[in-house]
C-alpha cells in the first residue's frame, strides 16, 4: 500500500497529449497557476483591498533529447501553417502530465486545456562536443485542471 503522505519525486512522470505518449521527456516546466490581484485602497484608510481579477497562466516548456520521432514538430509546423493559411489552429484536445509513484501507478494528473505549440528550439550544433542535442517546445494553453 502506498503512503499518501509521502512526498512523489519530480523525476518520475509522463506527458501524454491528445492520447499519446509522446517520447520521454527530460524536463517539464511552466506547470504553474496564479490569481491575479487588483488593489483598491479605500479612501481615507490605509487598508488596501484585494480583488481577484483573473487567472494567470505561464506557457509550459517541454524539453527532450532530439529524436526520429516527428510527431511534435509535426504539429508544430500544422500550427504555423494554419496560422500562414488564415485556418483554425490545431489545438491538443488534451495534455497530461501525470506524477507517478515508486511503482509508476499515476498518482497526480494535470490536464492543460486546449494547448498547442508555439515556439520549438533545437540545442546549438557543435561537432566538437559530445552532448545529446535537446529540443524544446513551448505550448501555450488555457488553463490547468488537477485531478
Amino acid at each position: 500500500m502506498i503512503n499518501q503522505n509521502n512526498p512523489l519525486l519530480t523525476y518520475r512522470y509522463q506527458v501524454e497529449i491528445s492520447g499519446l505518449f509522446v517520447a520521454g521527456f527530460s524536463e517539464v516546466s511552466g506547470l504553474e497557476q496564479e490569481i491575479e490581484l487588483e488593489e483598491f485602497k479605500e479612501g481615507g484608510m490605509d487598508f488596501v483591498h484585494k480583488f481577484p481579477s483573473g487567472i494567470k497562466y505561464p506557457n509550459l516548456v517541454l524539453k527532450r533529447g532530439i529524436s526520429a520521432d516527428t510527431t511534435l514538430r509535426e504539429w508544430y509546423q500544422s500550427v504555423i501553417k494554419a496560422i500562414s493559411y488564415g485556418e483554425a489552429i490545431p489545438k491538443a484536445s488534451t495534455v497530461y502530465i501525470s506524477l507517478l509513484n515508486s511503482q509508476a501507478e499515476e498518482e497526480v494528473r494535470i490536464m492543460l486545456k486546449l494547448a498547442y505549440p508555439i515556439k520549438w528550439v533545437s540545442s546549438n550544433l557543435n561537432a566538437t562536443a559530445s552532448e545529446v542535442g535537446i529540443e524544446t517546445l513551448e505550448l501555450v494553453h488555457e488553463g490547468l485542471v488537477f485531478s
